[in-house]
């Protein structure tokens, strides 16, 4: 039977009871495809309820084939068993996309006959919201999980949980493992990156000296320019006002004389004018007369018609060329109006109307002699008007010209004053600028400062502890080739005498052997530092420096660790001793007999593989009083005596 799980998420679910109110509630759904293969192969369709906050919420629905042909006949599906998973699966995802609206569209209901949910069946309604209707898409009646249902369904959590368990603990120690490494390799390189912190602070601190001095010396450079350029703008400032001062009043005074001249010839021109209306006045009165002698002319011939015809038409053309010579004397006036007004602005018309005086005046006397001349010397005034009105125009085009220069100069002296401004803010900034970079300069000095002595600090202590490092495991080699030494001879050697069960033997060298205390009932051999310490003991009462007691089977361990302390306190004392402290000669009286030399034998400084090595120990332990007379000094441990150089065993 396997299981193939399609679905598993949680959607909110309307729960309806029966005189219940309605409540939302957050139900995981779990969709999943059950194949069974014995005796026939057939597919069911797990549907499962559940709820994270409440593990004994468990409603379960199983679907196969024929029940799924009861429920498309009930429920009119138009979809397959085969595609019915998928189906039902769209309905769901839809009604959690609209879950989070206030109105959703596609809900799902959880019905209930009785008032809670208490172990009875229930309905699981896919609903659609119409603004006329309620439509229930698909409708699942589901039933309550057993005892023994909840059981297992805990118990697969439970084992999920477990396996989720062991899943993140591996990785857990993997990510341990990673982040160890990268902890390595971080420190390696932050160790690297230090150094070449270090060399770009030093190659800053030489940029930043060479930049300010390069600043400053620019900075001044650039006062100077600054004070030339704001002199020479100034100068030239004076001197173009004092110009368009000049050129101005220059410009009123000629404006004037012209106005001057302008009036008189106004006033000229005025005169003119009514001479020219008391003609036009004789002409009126010149025409009535003739109109006279034309109607007396008609009277009297009377026979005459062809010429009366004649006359008449002659007499219409004479009206039509009033006519025209009153329009046009009209038009000139209007001219001469409007001419006057343009007479204000020109300059040049003054001098054309003053030569053209005489020339006026003779047509006014040649006028008053003879009308015929006026119509000549009115077209030569209007050519002339116009020329007036060119010449007007070419004034008006040089003050506009004039004009936009003086403008012109006015936005380019502004311009200048801006960018003085500007220069003057811009050389302000670079001196903030130069003084707080000094500022963290300094600061930046301080701390490359406290960094160096934070190194040589710690370069020290690093010193110091590798020395102490070297003479600790010299120490402990020492030591444990004495140890080594001191049980082999007890295994060669025999004991020399078996009396008084609670003494101890000693061995041909000196070196007593491990007692046996048989009244207290004690037969096993004694630790190899107990017998250690009772070497110790009475070679250090011959030599008359200090009684030690030789200490008891139980007291091993606080002697081990008074030793401990006390070489701890004077290691550094023992590195600095002299050549000339050497172990007294009455030091063992089994050397003597023998023969042997003063110090310690080459045979002592051979490592033996059965040695046994003294753990626990701690650098002062060679430096306590009952250690300190038998330790060998420089001098017995010197190439000589020993074979091997004393630096190896006292560095520094």
């Amino acid at each position: 039977m396997a299981a193939e799980r399609i679905f598993d998420r949680a959607v909110w679910v309307r729960v309806r009871g029966c005189g219940c109110e309605e409540r939302r509630l957050n139900v995981r759904v779990n969709i999943e495809l059950l194949s069974i293969s014995n005796p026939v192969h057939k597919k069911d369709l797990a549907v499962r309820l559940t709820d994270d906050t409440d593990p004994f919420f468990l409603y379960n629905l199983v679907i196969s084939e024929e029940d799924f042909q009861s429920l498309k006949s009930q429920q009119g599906l138009l979809v397959d068993f085969s595609a019915f998973p998928q189906k039902f699966i769209d309905l769901l995802q839809q009604c959690i996309q609209e879950q989070n609206k206030d109105i959703p569209r596609f809900l799902l209901q959880l019905v209930s006959s009785a008032p809670a949910l208490d172990h009875t069946p229930v309905s699981l309604n896919v609903v659609e919201t119409n603004p006329f209707k309620h439509l229930t898409h698909l409708s699942l009646k589901f039933l309550p999980g057993t005892d023994a249902e909840i059981k297992k369904f805990l118990a697969n959590c439970l084992k999920c949980l477990k396996e989720d368990k062991t899943m993140l603990e591996e990785k857990l120690k993997k990510t341990e493992e990673d982040l160890t490494r990268q902890l390595s390799y971080t420190q390696q390189s932050l160790s690297e990156k230090s150094r070449e912190l270090d060399k770009l602070k030093n190659e800053w601190t030489s940029y930043t000296t060479a930049l300010s001095s390069k600043h400053s010396q620019e900075l001044t450079s650039e006062k100077e320019r600054a004070l030339q350029a704001q002199t020479q703008y100034q100068q030239q400032h004076e001197q173009q006002k004092k110009e368009l001062e000049n050129l101005h009043q220059k410009s009123i005074q000629q404006l004037q004389n012209r106005l001057s001249e302008l009036e008189v010839i106004n006033k000229d021109l005025t005169e003119r004018r009514y001479k020219g209306d008391s003609t036009v006045r004789e002409l009126k009165a010149k025409l009535s007369g003739l109109e006279d002698e034309c109607q007396r002319a008609k009277q009297e011939v009377l026979s005459l018609r062809r010429e009366n015809t004649t006359l008449d038409a002659e007499c219409h053309e004479k009206e039509k060329l009033i006519n025209q010579l009153q329009t046009r004397v009209a038009v000139l006036e209007q001219e001469i109006k409007d001419k006057d007004q343009l007479v204000t602005r020109t300059k040049e018309v003054l001098d054309a109307t003053q030569e053209q005086k005489v020339i006026l005046e003779e047509s006014t006397e040649e006028k008053q002699r003879h009308v015929e001349k006026l119509e000549t010397t009115i077209k030569s005034l209007s050519a002339e008007l116009l020329k007036a009105n060119e010449i007007i125009k070419k004034l008006q085009g040089d003050l506009k010209t004039l004009m936009s220069k003086l403008k012109l100069k006015n936005t380019v002296t502004i311009q200048q004053e801006k960018l003085l401004a500007e220069k003057e803010e811009k050389l302000q900034k670079e001196q903030r600028e130069s003084q707080e970079m000094g500022q963290s300069l300094r600061m930046k000095e301080q701390e490359v400062c406290k960094l160096q002595e934070q190194l040589e600090s710690t370069i020290q202590k690093l010193e110091e502890s590798k020395q102490l490092l070297k003479t600790n495991e010299n120490v402990i080699t020492w030591l444990n080739k004495q140890l080594s030494e001191v049980q082999m001879a007890k295994k060669l050697d025999t004991p020399a005498s078996a009396h008084g069960g609670g003494r101890a033997a000693v061995s041909p060298h000196g070196m007593p052997e491990r007692p046996s205390f048989h009244s207290s009932g004690i037969s096993h051999p004694i630790s190899p530092l107990y017998a250690f310490q009772n070497f110790l003991e009475p070679t250090h009462s011959k030599n008359g420096n200090s009684q030690c007691p030789v200490p008891k089977a139980g007291t091993s361990t606080l002697f081990s660790f008074s030793l401990q302390v006390q070489l701890n306190s004077q290691l550094s004392k023992l590195s600095r001793c002299s050549d000339a402290h050497t172990v007294p000669a009455a030091g063992h009286p089994a050397n003597k007999e023998n023969g042997d030399q003063l110090g310690l034998e080459s045979k002592y400084f051979k490592r033996k593989d059965d040695s046994i090595p003294l753990r626990g120990l701690s650098q002062n332990t060679l430096n306590s009083e009952y250690l300190r007379p038998y330790l060998p000094t420089k001098a017995q441990l010197s190439p000589k005596a020993t074979g091997t150089p004393a630096s190896a065993y006292f560095p520094g």
